[in-house]
């Protein structure tokens, strides 16, 4: 199959959402660093991974619009069954007549859609949706989170003027916390190399679209598995694989399948603790798991952006010295952030982030201090 590339391809497929650009902003939030699964297939087309499934997102006139690909063995078996009939039947009427109809025959080999089963089910369509606006957590209007953020603070009415529609992902738990394991010491761009190598490695073939392959993300079962720590060192996960394969085990063994989405349903301190315990988890992995599939909106994951932002534009006497976060620096910062912005101050921190990153960064806005160029190159994109 190919990757809808056009909401003219394949209508029966797109469906949509209202969803006005200032609720939602794709080109920040998918390759933002939240999530390490989309990638730009298309100019203003992103497609990924949610749920076990692959999907195709764009944004048009107010409306986020959606495709879900068939990506199932059961679902290409029918496919092949379909096709292996068709050609017999291709087969039979060439013995039986000479009159072929060589623009079915070519239509049918250039259009990758034609045989695909779409089966249009009002229950799985009003599902689909469903499953977005949770991911996306459309429920929360976000100018409503805007103006309450702006009347508290100017410097953020500042950035949201260009960093308008950035909104906190609800991920599934397991692939959060795997995936903000493997960020240590790392940036976005091998991050997402990362994930896509552990992805067809240990994970579930999807479907195939350009000859690209999707992937599920491995389950807690195979992370866990003995020779996973082996595995993920030949993927070059580095000190990485270890944390990865003992977190794994420890919840399995300990805590059981449940345990992590347990967590979305205790106070934020009980959840950031209890991830603190697992091996490789610091404070700044255990507030991105928190904030981005735990349902803890008040957690501020402070990284060197968001260290540099607090001592930049709010904090300046701030740790003073340090050439690191220390976990006084690390605290003192998330409480001032949760004074300032109030509930929602992880999502306020999010809007910041993203618009500290050098992808995001308009040409025409004046430098920042200049740094060593081996430090900039590190620091490039970095969610460390």
């Amino acid at each position: 199959m190919r990757h809808l590339t056009s909401l003219s391809a394949c209508p029966a497929l797109w469906r949509s959402l209202p969803c006005p650009s200032s609720e939602l902003r794709l080109d920040f939030v998918l390759p933002g660093g939240q999530s390490f699964r989309w990638r730009e297939s298309s100019p203003g087309f992103w497609t990924g991974v949610v749920h076990e499934r692959v999907w195709t997102l764009t944004q048009k006139d107010d409306h986020l619009w959606y495709a879900v690909y068939p990506n199932t063995e059961e679902e290409e078996g029918k496919s092949n069954k379909e096709t292996q009939k068709k050609a017999r039947k291709r087969k039979l009427q060439k013995t039986t007549s000479k009159a072929i109809n060589t623009e079915d025959i070519k239509q049918e080999k250039e259009d990758d859609w034609t045989n695909v089963p779409i089966h249009i089910d009002s229950k799985n369509c009003k599902k689909d949706g469903e499953t977005l606006e949770d991911y996306f957590q459309l429920h929360l209007r976000l100018q409503d989170l805007y103006k309450q953020w702006g009347e508290s603070d100017t410097n953020f009415q500042k950035v949201a003027r260009e960093f308008s529609g950035i909104r906190i992902l609800r991920q599934d738990p397991v692939e959060c916390l795997f995936s903000f394991i493997c960020t240590s010491n790392n940036h976005i761009s091998r991050i997402t190399g990362m994930i896509e190598r552990v992805c067809s490695t240990l994970g579930r073939r999807l479907c195939r679209l350009d000859s690209v392959d999707y992937y599920s993300f491995p389950s807690l079962q195979a992370l866990a598995e003995d020779d996973t720590e082996t595995k993920l060192r030949n993927l070059g996960f580095g000190y990485r694989a270890k944390f990865v394969s003992q977190s794994a085990r420890t919840i399995l063994h300990k805590h059981g399948l449940d345990w992590l989405g347990s967590l979305r349903h205790v106070p934020y301190e009980e959840a950031k603790k209890a991830l603190c315990d697992l091996p490789g988890v610091g404070a700044k992995i255990a507030d991105c798991v928190c904030l981005m599939a735990l349902d803890k909106p008040e957690a501020v994951p402070v990284d060197t952006h968001v260290w540099q932002i607090a001592k930049r534009d709010y904090l300046p006497q701030l740790g003073q010295g340090n050439k690191s976060i220390t976990e006084r620096v690390y605290r003192d910062i998330g409480d001032y952030f949760r004074n300032l912005w109030g509930p929602y101050a992880g999502w306020a921190q999010g809007v910041l982030f993203c618009s500290d990153l050098k992808k995001f960064q308009s040409p025409d806005k004046p430098p920042k201090a200049k740094t060593k160029a081996k430090t900039k190159l590190k620091e490039e994109n970095s969610i460390a």
